[in-house]
């Protein structure tokens, strides 16, 4: 390159004018190579201790004469590579030290009980996403839905956007419109209110720079580009009550072997695509960011769902770590866990569940979390190990439950697909399947009882996907007593009574319960009163037929009377 820029001022502009192209291209390009600098972000440890290994080794090549020498240096850079291989990629190493630096990063908070579950939701994720489909065009699609609290309730929110099969509408089109559904109502319904027209010119289908991806890592600043990567999208109300589209945010944190943790988000505001939109998305990107420690500062963040899931489910993994760094290894295991991902579900763990911390110790807020029940590591044991549960906007804590420590004996969620499918043995299970195994936790009966409340999802044969039912059928499973009480979809406030009476003969023969502990609630009758009314109720009966024989006796003396009086004139 110097002896072409010796040549002379031709020369000397074509390398001017090229590097310039390059910066350019560079700037604007951006958001294609930045995963590029997210994969030396990620594996940097690796990638410096392999470059000093060649560096070293090479340098003992080129120094070495004998060709013996030389080959087995080859063989040794081979056996280096083929070992970090085998023990950090096919023997998950690389995972173990990954997750290992998440658990030592973690705040982790141990709970003494569990909280109280409210607003349960009654379709599964699939459901929900087959009737949107079902309330759509052929050139639209909707994005991912997601479980956040707009206003004081939880929705389903997601938004209807031009599908990925049509290039031209991709270009051309904004996204129009937002559906917004009651995860708390059996019959969701994509019409009138729950259809939200607002217009968003950056979407997770449209392509090129108004790609929400796109948009989102143009927005980043140098530093930013090599630590953070857009995830999950969200569509809330912020606190001025207009519909925001909210981007989870991961960032890559630590030198040997980096851990993904939360980021904070990215805010889109809504508008139109034009001209000076445009000029600002290929320049400088679109949105606002919000850094986890700023978080606080907007309130309808907090409380909310903005965490990624790969995040939380690394945090929930970390776990396995309990028992000491060497516990998860094949020789230890007493506290090694996993997350039990059921194969017939399309939608795995967390779920998305609203906790109710009131009249607990801890300071944890009532709202959205991640839920998992982690279970031991062996397929055969299908015991519940662990709740542990994550605050879905980000806040850095984990809070656990630890059931195997109190020796509560509760079943995992693998166990109870087939106690589910054995309870209803007339159904057809081989089109039905029992999904999304979320927690149900109430006070019945003098104390806390955890349940795993599941959507029957009907799916044919030839579908890939689920395809919904207009009529839930609902399944809770006593994750102590194992058994099966299936309740009404359409009337929530319900289900504590069916439980109930289905249960309740059998948990105070159990637990000895009186009948005080299992009807907490239920009044007394109080027998001396209820005497005392039912006295009075029959002297006032004898009273009236008192009352009444009199009348008739008058009445029947007055009648004679008058008969004498008549027979008497005709005389």
């Amino acid at each position: 390159m110097k002896a072409y820029w010796q040549k002379g001022g031709k020369q000397k502009r074509i390398v001017i004018i090229g590097a310039i192209v390059i910066l350019l291209l560079l700037f604007f390009l951006r958001d294609d190579y930045q995963p590029a600098l997210l994969f030396l972000r990620k594996y940097i440890f690796i990638l410096i201790l392999s470059g000093l290994f060649l560096w070293f080794i090479l340098r003992k090549f080129r120094a070495t004469a004998a060709t013996g020498k030389r080959v087995f240096i080859l063989l040794g850079i081979v056996l280096f590579f083929g070992v970090g291989w085998f023990i950090g990629w096919k023997n998950d190493m690389y995972a173990y030290m990954q997750t290992y630096n998440v658990f030592n990063n973690l705040e982790l908070v141990e709970i003494d009980e569990l909280p109280l579950t409210q607003n349960e939701r009654i379709q599964p994720y699939n459901n929900i996403v087959t009737m949107a489909y079902e309330s759509i065009g052929e050139t639209q699609e909707v994005s991912p839905p997601q479980l956040v609290r707009v206003d004081s309730t939880n929705q389903w929110t997601m938004a209807v956007q031009p599908a990925k099969e049509y290039s031209w509408q991709r270009m051309s089109d904004n996204t129009e419109e937002i559906f917004a559904v009651a995860s708390t109502s059996p019959f969701p319904r994509f019409a009138d209110a729950n259809r939200i027209p607002v217009t968003f010119a950056i979407g997770e289908s449209l392509a090129f720079s108004r790609n929400t991806y796109n948009a989102v890592v143009q927005r980043f600043n140098f530093l930013q580009l090599f630590t953070l990567e857009p995830s999950e999208v969200f569509y809330m109300k912020d606190d001025s009550g207009k519909w925001v589209q909210v981007v989870s945010l991961i960032k890559w944190k630590g030198f040997f072997f980096p851990y993904p943790s939360y980021g904070g988000v990215m805010i889109i505001e809504p508008g139109e695509h034009d001209t000076s939109d445009y000029i600002e998305r290929i320049t400088i990107g679109k949105g606002t960011y919000v850094s986890p420690e700023e978080t606080q500062k907007h309130p309808f963040l907090t409380r909310q769902n903005t965490l990624a899931e790969s995040v939380s489910r690394l945090q929930a993994e970390s776990l396995q770590f309990l028992g000491g760094f060497t516990d998860p290894l094949p020789w230890n295991m007493e506290t090694a866990v996993k997350i039990p991902d059921l194969k017939d579900d399309e939608n795995q763990q967390p779920f998305v569940t609203d906790f109710n911390f009131s009249g607990m110790t801890t300071d944890a807020f009532s709202g959205l979390y991640h839920w998992f029940g982690l279970e031991p590591i062996g397929e055969e044991r299908t015991s519940l190990s662990f709740s542990v549960l994550i605050p879905a906007d980000g806040t850095d804590k984990l809070y656990y439950y630890n059931h195997g420590a109190k020796k509560e004996g509760l079943a995992g969620v693998s166990a109870m697909p087939l106690k589910v499918i054995e309870s209803k043995k007339e159904y057809d299970w081989s089109v039905n399947k029992p999904v999304e195994f979320r927690p149900f936790i109430k006070e019945i009966a003098g104390r806390k009882r955890l349940f795993v409340i599941s959507t029957i999802a009907a799916k044919r044969d030839d579908s890939k996907k689920f395809d919904g039912a207009a009529t839930p059928d609902l399944a809770l499973v006593d994750t102590e007593y194992r058994d099966v009480i299936w309740v009404d979809a359409k009337h929530p406030s319900q289900w504590e009574t069916q439980i109930l009476a289905q249960m309740g003969e059998t948990w105070q023969t159990s637990e000895n319960l009186t009948n005080e502990q299992l009807y907490p609630t239920r009044k007394d009758i109080d027998v001396a009163t209820d005497s005392i009314a039912i006295s009075n109720e029959i002297i006032e009966t004898i009273s009236v037929n008192k009352r009444d024989s009199i009348k008739n006796i008058n009445r029947r003396d007055s009648l004679r009377a008058a008969a004498q009086r008549v027979l008497d004139s005709l005389n």
